[in-house]
C-alpha cells in the first residue's frame, strides 16, 4: 500500500509538462499581486524558497525581484520542468532541489522569503510544513501563501472536497480563510494582508491534467448533477462541469527577535 507522499509523486511526476503549460497555473491576478508585494518590499529578499514549486510558475514570477531563489519539490520531472522554463525565459538565479515541505534541510533563518502556490492542499502534514517554513524564515522576513480557499458553507465545502478527491487522489484538503489564519498564527507568522480572487475551472483540461479515471469523472459529474441548489450556486457549476473556485493569498511576516529592539 502506498504512502501519501508516494501517491503525490505518482500523480504529479508524469504530468510535469501538463502543469508547465497549464493556463490556470501560468497566469492569474494572484501572480500579478505576488510580484507587486515582493517587488515593493523594503529590502530586496536575498534568498527565497518556493515550497512545492510544481512547474515553477511562482518561481518565474518572483525570480526577478530576489537575489537567489531555490525551487523545492519532491517530483524530479517537475524540477526538470522548472529548469527548462527558467532557461526559456532567460531567468538566472533559480536553483532546484528535491525535498518535502514538511521536513526542510535548511538552517533556521536561512531565507528572507518563503512562498508556495497551489501546493499546500496536497501536504499531508500542513501544520508541520508551516512550522518548517517559519523556522527557515529569518526574523523580519516574509511568507507568501497562495492556495485554493474552501467555502465557508459546510455544505459547499463537503461537495468541493469530494470533487477534488475524485479528480485527484493526492488531494488532502482546501482550507477556509479562518482555518488558514489559525494555522498560520500557530506557526508564528503574522498576517499583513489577505486577498481573494475567483478562479474558473474549465472541466475538460482540469480532468485531463490529472489523468482522472473515467469512473471518477462519471462520479464527479453525478455529484455535480445531484448537488443541491445552494452548492450549484456557491460553486457556479456549469452544464459542462466547469465551476468556480476561490484563490486566496496571504502575505505574512515573521516577528523579529525580541532582543533586536524592533517593533
Amino acid at each position: 500500500m502506498r504512502s501519501h507522499d508516494q501517491t503525490v509523486h505518482s500523480q504529479f511526476d508524469p504530468q510535469a509538462e501538463a502543469y508547465r503549460h497549464s493556463a490556470v497555473h501560468a497566469a492569474g491576478p494572484d501572480l500579478d499581486y505576488a510580484r507587486t508585494l515582493v517587488a515593493s518590499t523594503v529590502a530586496r529578499p536575498e534568498r527565497a524558497l518556493d515550497l512545492g514549486c510544481g512547474a515553477g510558475h511562482l518561481s518565474f514570477a518572483l525570480a526577478p525581484y530576489v537575489g537567489h531563489l531555490l525551487a523545492l519539490d519532491p517530483s524530479p520531472n517537475m524540477l526538470a520542468a522548472v529548469v527548462r522554463g527558467a532557461q526559456e525565459r532567460g531567468l538566472r538565479g533559480i536553483d532546484v532541489q528535491a525535498g518535502s515541505a514538511q521536513s526542510l534541510p535548511y538552517r533556521d533563518g536561512t531565507f528572507s522569503l518563503v512562498c508556495t502556490r497551489y501546493s499546500a492542499h496536497h501536504w499531508g502534514r500542513l501544520e508541520d510544513a508551516l512550522r518548517e517554513a517559519a523556522r527557515v524564515l529569518r526574523p523580519g522576513g516574509h511568507a507568501l501563501i497562495i492556495d485554493v480557499i474552501a467555502p465557508d458553507s459546510a455544505l459547499a465545502d463537503t461537495h468541493l472536497q469530494a470533487l477534488e478527491l475524485l479528480r485527484d487522489v493526492s488531494h488532502v484538503r482546501n482550507r477556509s480563510v479562518r482555518e488558514w489564519r489559525e494555522l498560520l498564527g500557530a506557526a508564528g507568522l503574522l498576517e499583513k494582508c489577505c486577498r481573494q480572487w475567483p478562479l474558473r475551472i474549465e472541466f475538460a483540461p482540469w480532468i485531463a491534467r490529472m489523468r482522472t479515471p473515467a469512473t471518477h469523472v462519471a462520479a464527479i459529474r453525478s455529484l455535480q448533477a445531484g448537488a443541491p441548489r445552494e452548492v450549484r450556486e456557491a460553486l457556479a457549476i456549469e452544464t459542462d462541469g466547469s465551476f468556480m473556485l476561490q484563490t486566496g493569498l496571504f502575505w505574512l511576516t515573521k516577528p523579529p527577535h525580541p532582543a533586536s529592539g524592533l517593533r
